[in-house]
């Protein structure tokens, strides 16, 4: 039987996890429900100070907290920014965070950050341009390093493999771990008319170290990646049907617009624990 990349790291699930969020900067650090766990984006702490970084540090005294970017660029045109990866490798030291995420995608043009995730062409060359930028990044900060796989609204022009396909290919060509957007395979699957659960079954679960789940907008003719409401019914059975065949996996609700109080986001990291708990029942 193949040994995760989470075992192989050493790393054992760390149960349910809400972000780390502006509006929740003094109340979360103080909270006095049940938390496992926070994720925090990392380009907000690559400078440290003020009130962000001292929330930052209040929940660091009482949960694991883990970097999660969208900055990092990783299938973008241009060498990976020196300065950014300096400041990364510092941030991930100083929280001591157990792994660090990213998304798979690109998201610079000519020096210019874009403000959105834009996805690769699911191509072999792809892959051979992302593969040697993962190890890079994995050498200069030393940690279990994961990518996410990203929603799209269209294909990119130069498409020979399946989205599935061109994950599997850069996660283990690049012996990275996986952070498996359930909601993003979702939407995609009802976006671009493909079974999820049949996905998932292509991938490298092996691989998946971490989970996010959140909301998403339905609109007349597609699905909207919002991450603004609570998690849909569709995406909990999706959730539990990858459980089944990988373990308990470290699971964060992300919840980005329109956020509700501190109290709805944990009833949904809550929701989690409870499935995450109903594994070790069986």
């Amino acid at each position: 039987m193949t040994t995760s990349h989470a075992r192989r790291h050493g790393l054992t699930p760390l149960g349910a996890g809400i972000g780390l969020r502006r509006e929740f900067h003094e109340l979360l650090p103080r909270t006095a429900r049940a938390l496992d766990w926070v994720e925090f984006v990392s380009e907000s702490f690559l400078t440290l100070g003020g009130r962000a970084q001292r929330a930052l540090d209040a929940c660091a005294e009482r949960w694991p907290v883990i970097p999660h970017g969208v900055g990092l660029d990783i299938g973008g045109p241009e060498p990976l920014n020196e300065d950014y990866m300096t400041r990364l490798a510092a941030l991930v030291e100083r929280v001591d965070s157990p792994f660090f995420s990213d998304h798979l995608c690109y998201a610079r043009l000519g020096g210019v950050y874009l403000h959105d995730l834009l996805p690769l062409p699911f191509s072999e060359e792809a892959v051979e341009h992302v593969v040697p930028r993962v190890r890079e990044v994995m050498a200069r900060v030393e940690r279990p390093f994961l990518l996410e796989n990203i929603t799209y609204y269209a294909h990119m022009p130069g498409r020979t493999l399946s989205e599935a396909a061109f994950l599997r290919a850069v996660v283990e060509e690049a012996d990275c771990g996986l952070l498996l957007d359930v909601n993003n395979v979702y939407v995609n699957a009802r976006n671009h008319g493909y079974d999820p659960r049949a996905f998932l079954d292509a991938l490298p679960l092996e691989r998946v170290v971490q989970v996010h789940l959140a909301g998403h907008t339905e609109l007349p003719d597609m699905l909207i990646d919002s991450h603004g409401d609570t998690v849909r019914d569709e995406v909990w059975s999706l959730y539990q049907y990858l459980l089944a065949r990988t373990g308990p996996v470290s699971t964060l609700i992300e919840w980005d617009q329109d956020i509700p109080s501190l109290e709805a986001v944990l009833d949904e990291a809550d929701r989690a624990r409870a499935v995450l708990g109903a594994l070790g029942e069986r």
